[in-house]
């Protein structure tokens, strides 16, 4: 996907910044069947069996939701819809941290903790940042804490790539409210899982997220694998996800499926809406296909583990 370029921002920066753009632009353009004819009329009926088999399996994929925990149309307020799971084996396999490790397991959706013009505010500050660059695939990652921002097939660090003009693209106010959406996040994972707040912290990776149904080019374009956040980054033990994009109007597909093993319950994306969940092998899940238009969100992941923490990010 070529860079999309910025927005017109204000005077020589813009022109500066957009001049990088065009720089990073740059830098990524680089048997014939034997035998008697019923053996090949067996081969073709096998081989037929085999395709279907196989397409039937991966319609299933997408398919087969027998339970939608919460729709897109759906208003969870006041408090938190809570499917409770029984808790895996993998927290007994890291160090227990009292106030925080697991007691109890779990799913939730809430949409009181961040307002939709809330969800709208950091949707835009996503759609700049991701205009400085975005990946050629599907899947593009905007992290503020680190600086990571997908760039063809590759990541830079927007700090040092852009340096004192990312002012011209983010403010005070964005991380501001940035920051508070994080720390409220935080308090309704603790008030939920009756976790202490000051033993958790923000972990990596924390981000935000842009996808369409443009064609995967890397591996960090195929986000719709089934995974365990526990086992696929080790620190987490709460991940949440906050939707700034509506399911059904603003996109297709890109639904968040949790895969139990008698059936897949999913919740449709509402801008605001926030889901969390224990992130043991209790919470297998996958995202669907992005089908049509573009889905927007923020990972954001905490540690009982101190040695995992990171800080919330600060404009340069």
């Amino acid at each position: 996907m070529a860079l999309v370029r910025m927005r017109n921002t204000q005077g020589a920066n813009a022109t500066e910044i957009e001049k990088k753009i065009k720089r990073g632009n740059a830098l990524r353009q680089s048997s014939t069947w034997r035998g008697s004819r019923g053996s090949v009329a067996l081969l073709l009926v096998a081989l037929s069996v085999c395709l279907a088999a196989v397409g039937l399996y991966l319609t299933s994929l997408d398919g087969e939701i027998t339970e939608t925990l919460v729709s897109q149309s759906e208003l969870v307020t006041p408090k938190p819809r809570v499917f409770t799971v029984q808790c895996s084996e993998d927290y007994e396999n890291y160090k227990r941290y009292p106030g925080c490790t697991p007691q109890k397991c779990g799913r939730a959706v809430t949409d009181s903790v961040v307002t939709r013009d809330e969800a709208e505010v950091l949707r835009r500050l996503a759609e700049r940042g991701l205009e400085l660059a975005g990946s050629e695939g599907g899947a593009s990652i905007l992290d503020l804490h680190s600086g990571a921002l997908s760039m063809g097939k590759q990541f830079v660090n927007i700090y040092r790539y852009f340096g004192d003009q990312i002012r011209d693209v983010f403010s005070q106010e964005d991380f501001q409210l940035y920051r508070d959406v994080r720390g409220r996040i935080q308090a309704v994972i603790a008030e939920t899982f009756d976790l202490d707040p000051t033993r958790m912290y923000l972990t990596k990776p924390t981000f935000f997220s842009r996808i369409n149904g443009t064609t995967a080019k890397t591996q960090h374009d195929e986000y719709w694998h089934p995974h365990i956040d526990k086992v696929t980054y080790g620190s987490f033990d709460y991940t949440s996800l906050l939707y700034l994009s509506d399911y059904g109007s603003d996109f297709t597909g890109g639904r968040f499926v949790f895969m139990d093993q008698n059936e897949n319950r999913t919740v449709e994306p509402r801008a605001g809406r926030v889901s969390f969940f224990t992130s043991g092998s209790e919470n297998l899940h996958r995202v669907e296909k992005v089908t049509w238009g573009t889905r927007y969100a923020i990972t954001v992941s905490f540690t009982c583990d101190p040695a995992h923490a990171i800080s919330d990010p600060s404009l340069p």
